[in-house]
């Protein structure tokens, strides 16, 4: 039978509390935690390993659970009892399994099609990007410095998994990035000069997106450094759209081009 952990107090306990609450926990440890079964369904589906795997007790048999529990060693796992988990979830009203992971070794960037964010803020903006540029086949993803942390829960939950299949950089610096970028840079902004309709540009070739801070848009450094921006036609008195959704909108029209 593994261990089961019944003390508020346990050491591992506070630990996944603090990786849950702490972006700076997260990069001293190099760890971050799953909430719920989904994400560890979506985790081992891509080739990956826990470090651990916290099941509340009252879970353990249920069929999803069971499911989960078989695809582990029995080390790789711990029950915890009376909705301790609950208790550090960020959740409300949640008492779900919780994964301790590794976060991916750093790289660096692919000269291919990628994302860039700068400075976008909203968690929920920045996981359904994520989410997005995996289903339009998008690998690489470029976060600048002032982004919110790709690993905080609320980023993951948006994510629903595609983090495991995407490669993703932090804190970036954006112009020494752009010096060693080969291909088109596009920037979602309207501009007086070299401006062009989504619908009117050639998306067939490599290209690197760039969606700027919600409130602010993109700085005017790194708007200076994009080879064209980019508006997307709207009907009515609708001044601009959601960073995911207008970021949504280009990548699958990207994507119609290449299909």
């Amino acid at each position: 039978m593994p261990p089961i952990i019944q003390s508020p107090h346990n050491p591992q306990l506070k630990h996944l509390a603090k990786l849950l609450s702490a972006s700076k926990h997260r990069r001293e440890h190099q760890q971050a935690v799953l909430e719920g079964a989904h994400l560890l369904s979506a985790y081992l589906d891509a080739g990956n390993t826990p470090e651990h795997v916290y099941i509340p007790e009252y879970r353990q048999m249920q069929p999803e659970i069971r499911a989960l529990i078989f695809r582990l060693p029995e080390h790789q796992y711990t029950i915890v009892s009376n909705n301790l988990l609950k208790k550090i979830s960020s959740l409300n009203d949640a008492d779900d399994i919780m994964t301790l992971i590794a976060l991916p070794q750093t790289r660096q960037p692919e000269n291919s099609d990628c994302i860039v964010l700068e400075r976008v803020q909203d968690a929920g903006n920045v996981g359904t990007v994520l989410r997005s540029a995996a289903a339009s086949g998008i690998k690489t993803i470029i976060l600048s410095e002032g982004c919110a942390d790709a690993y905080s829960p609320k980023v993951l939950r948006a994510g629903m998994g595609a983090h495991f299949l995407l490669h993703i950089h932090e804190r970036v610096n954006l112009a020494e990035w752009r010096s060693h970028y080969p291909h088109r840079v596009l920037a979602t902004a309207l501009t007086e000069h070299n401006n062009f309709s989504l619908y009117d540009l050639d998306l067939r070739q490599p290209n690197a997106w760039i969606f700027g801070n919600e409130g602010a848009g993109i700085s005017a450094e790194t708007l200076a450094q994009a080879n064209a921006s980019v508006k997307i036609p709207m009907l009515g008195a609708t001044e601009s759209l959601n960073i995911a959704m207008a970021a949504t909108i280009c990548l699958f029209e990207q994507m119609r081009q290449r299909l």
